[in-house]
């Protein structure tokens, strides 16, 4: 049943348009292209794994074509060749992550998974400055790397963990960094470092026009604020991103703490006061949530639980002091078990240890931006534990719940209109899932897209937080605009009308719509 449930997500051209696109206008793209460039048409062997975006919810949007792109030279012809003939132009960074399906599309699809170049260039030490944290070194401001538009979170972690090498990335290994980047870029350590957003030094932009511009603070500036969380495809194609990075030499501390679900109360109660009291303390950082998977009621009430994970920068008595309120619950047999995950590793062990692929076949998300004002309430920690037990289940082993990712130390010091990324005033990321196999019935999808719906409700009410992450996109979030963007947007479509306005680069949620 892959597709099953699939609403409208990506641009698509109008009735007929892409069936008018002739056998000599393919020619014509064809010859146009390097030879670092493959076109790939319906019945041709490499389309269908190109053509399935990572959630199969919208495997049912298929392109007219795809190009697999190898140059900027390739994806500049392609947006014009699009454009000439009428077909939207959408690319996708890595396997298609959008949570929308905002990188699907019924036109002409940009693969750059090709253009997974990495090269970094260090800076004179001069430039540089060096900070101890615990057992780690820190070379702030190290250098810097120009990663392609296709490269990955996996590609980018070893390259850089090999060389002593950090730029702030997300925890899904098959992400692609551009996504992450021009919607913020959230992780493990960016209380540390900042988003990734944060670290970005420049861009190039393939524009609706086929002009190719370096946006950074000094060329570009306003499409470079724009770049830096206004979330992908909305001004052009990006094909590279240049970024800061540092320069690490020790380890870092980790911990994995889990409870049965009985202790959801106390172990939420205690991971909101921690996260406030550690909001400026950019070394510690946290992720705490809730969740469960099965297809029975019992299998389903048997492994739903209750989990916090993260990393420190600093020594281990100083880590296990923060998190002493989150040892002293749960069974003896969790605290012993909670206890022992708190422990040092290289950063490299560390991205893995806490890696995790975000909810594979098909999914549906839904978040919110908490600020200290609107914490969760035992309230709302008691509705969302048994409206969790409530989840109609399924055959993916992802199961539903939700997650709350830490805000606070480089991030809230950045002012909200520094970037396109507003939310500088959170605490956390919350983001509420349930996901589906591709064999389930669709019966399956509508009951766990009803469930999210009354789970989020079950938490928020009526009235809940009014902002919400754009690199995890609702298309059912009402006022998205303000939602994503907040007092930014105005600023994001003037960027928008001046770099694209024909709103070529167009989506349900896109900057102008």
């Amino acid at each position: 049943m892959v597709g099953s449930q699939s609403p409208p997500a990506a641009a698509a051209p109008s009735s007929g348009t892409a069936e008018r696109v002739s056998q000599r206008d393919w020619e014509l793209l064809v010859r146009a292209l390097s030879p670092r460039s493959t076109l790939y048409r319906p019945g041709d062997s490499g389309y269908p794994p190109l053509a399935l975006p990572f959630n199969h919810r919208y495997a049912g949007i298929r392109p007219a074509g795809i190009v697999a792109c190898g140059t900027a030279g390739d994806v500049r012809t392609s947006v014009r060749w699009a454009r000439s003939v009428g077909l939207p132009a959408v690319p996708r960074s890595g396997l298609g992550h959008n949570y929308a399906g905002y990188s699907a599309t019924t036109g002409l699809l940009l693969n750059m998974a090709r253009m997974n170049g990495i090269d970094s260039t260090p800076l004179p030490g001069a430039r540089s400055r060096t900070r101890t944290y615990g057992r780690m070194r820190v070379v702030h401001d190290a250098g810097t790397v120009t990663v392609g538009a296709g490269v990955t979170n996996g590609d980018l972690h070893p390259m850089l963990e090999d060389r002593g090498m950090f730029v702030p990335t997300g925890r899904c290994p098959t992400v692609g960094v551009a996504g992450l980047v021009l919607g913020g870029g959230i992780g493990f350590s960016d209380k540390m470092f900042g988003l990734t957003c944060d670290r970005l030094v420049s861009t190039t932009v393939v524009l609706a026009d086929g002009g190719v511009v370096e946006a950074s603070e000094d060329a570009h500036p306003d499409l470079f604020w724009g770049c830096r969380g206004g979330a992908g495809n909305n001004f052009g194609v990006n094909t590279s991103f240049t970024f800061q990075y540092e320069r690490f030499q020790g380890d870092v501390g980790v911990y994995e703490l889990r409870w049965s679900l009985d202790s959801a109360l106390p172990v939420m109660a205690a991971a909101q006061r921690i996260a406030v009291n550690t909001l400026d303390d950019k070394r510690f950082h946290l992720r705490v949530g809730m969740g469960t998977h099965g297809f029975t009621r019992d299998e389903i009430r048997a492994n739903a639980g209750v989990n916090a994970i993260g990393q420190f920068y600093g020594h281990l008595d100083e880590l296990r002091d923060i998190l002493a309120p989150l040892l002293a619950i749960g069974t003896a047999e969790e605290r012993a078990r909670n206890k022992g995950s708190v422990r040092e590793v290289t950063p490299g062990e560390a991205s893995v240890l806490l890696s995790a692929t975000t909810p594979v076949q098909q999914f549906g998300a839904k978040s919110a931006v908490l600020t200290a004002r609107r914490l969760l309430t035992d309230e709302q920690v008691a509705a969302a534990a048994e409206q969790l037990l409530e989840w109609p289940g399924s055959d993916n082993e992802d199961g539903a719940g939700f997650a709350m990712f830490a805000l606070g130390g480089e991030i809230n010091q950045v002012p909200p209109d520094a970037t396109a990324f507003v939310h500088r005033n959170g605490v956390f990321v919350l983001a509420a899932e349930t996901s589906w196999a591709d064999y389930d019935p669709p019966s399956v999808a509508t009951a766990n897209l009803d469930w999210l719906r009354e789970f989020y409700f079950a938490i928020f009410g009526g009235t809940p937080p009014p902002q919400s992450y754009q690199n995890f996109p609702d298309p059912t979030v009402k006022d998205w605009r303000r939602a994503y963007y907040a007092a930014n947007y105005d600023r994001l479509v003037r960027v928008n009308q001046k770099y694209d306005p024909t709103n070529f680069f167009s989506y349900p949620q896109a900057i102008g719509t």
